[in-house]
């Protein structure tokens, strides 16, 4: 990708706002050192010498759009507890508007906490409600949301799907019916529980065991036939624009009208794999949504989710990197 091009390409992503609807989560890092064992038991004593909070989910996704440059404005529920407070803080922090961020008593801010050593994480705590959102939360919900559809008009919308409970198929149903009668691109990063839902989206961007366990195929040698298979059959059930299938260490995968393709992975020196595919969706939306064009999408997508696996714990996306990655390995882009 020439610099001009780049330039180009990553300036207008400031002009972009993008709403992203989800279940949101608390990251929670400890940080120390292991130099004996137990004497009650035979485990590993940590003495904690830092703690770091981060967004996560759904807010993670949203973090990645703000670090590309686009105006985001997040739409979830939290607990009525310190933890969701923390959460919202650091996500007005980062820039992120939390305005459609709804707090509820019946649910626990969706939390996890992770002990690290030598930079290797030894043990992960999750404290968590995966209920689906009750009635009397989920239309005030509803309404909120398309009400803001309606006004802003925003030019996507990501649905980033954890099974946490707060995209039930109601609130997906009348969200994506409401983006699609006033031209909003809708991007889905579904999880199991939903994986059908999402019709006639834009994008549905899952990962290769999503797709294996969604749609109960053996998918084996992982070849562009087998995700053309893949594809036809997701396409028959959601009538979808664009499957875009993460494949892990193998690379990414497109389909558009039958035009597709694997695009292999860069080489990396890999340290966490938490959160590739809260950047990588992120990233995918903006490029689509600027140039309609899928290989360009794929391209750019599989270079920032190779990115972020250089980092310890769930961080977001440093633009001008990906900048510069882009114009050093797609040079005929």
């Amino acid at each position: 990708m020439n610099k001009e091009r780049s330039k180009e390409l990553f300036a207008r992503m400031q002009d972009m706002h993008v709403v992203v609807v989800g279940d949101v989560m608390l990251d929670n890092y400890w940080w120390g050192h292991v130099d004996r064992i137990s004497p009650e038991a035979p485990v590993p004593v940590v003495a904690i010498s830092r703690r770091e909070s981060r967004l996560g989910g759904a807010a993670n996704v949203a973090l990645n759009c703000r670090s590309l440059g686009a105006k985001v404005t997040l739409a979830s529920i939290v607990g009525e507890d310190a933890n969701g407070e923390t959460l919202v803080s650091l996500a007005n922090d980062a820039g992120i508007d939390t305005s459609l961020v709804a707090k509820s008593r019946k649910r626990l801010t969706t939390t996890k906490v992770r002990i690290l050593s030598r930079n290797q994480q030894m043990l992960r705590l999750d404290d968590e409600v995966t209920d689906d959102l009750h009635t009397e939360e989920e239309h005030p919900f509803i309404d909120k949301v398309l009400q803001y559809l309606q006004k802003v008009k925003p030019q996507a919308l990501i649905f980033e799907d954890y099974n946490k409970g707060v995209l039930k198929e109601n609130v997906i149903r009348h969200i994506t019916a409401h983006c699609r009668e006033i031209g909003i691109v809708t991007v889905v990063d579904p999880k199991r529980r939903n994986f059908l839902s999402y019709k006639d989206v834009t994008i549905f961007k899952p990962n290769l065991k999503e797709v294996r366990e969604g749609l109960h195929l053996d998918i084996n040698n992982v070849t562009t036939s087998e995700l053309d298979e893949a594809h036809t059959i997701l396409h028959k059930e959601l009538g979808h624009e664009v499957t875009f299938i993460t494949l892990s260490e193998k690379g990414v995968y497109y389909n558009k009208e039958g035009h597709s393709a694997i695009l292999p992975s860069h080489i990396r020196n890999i340290a966490d794999v938490s959160g590739a595919g809260d950047t990588v969706v992120a990233t995918a939306t903006l490029v689509y949504t600027l140039t309609k064009d899928p290989a360009l999408m794929a391209a750019i997508s599989n270079i920032a989710g190779g990115i972020v696996c250089e980092e310890a714990g769930v961080v977001a996306i440093d633009k001008n990197k990906l900048r510069e990655e882009c114009c050093r390995l797609l040079p005929s882009q």
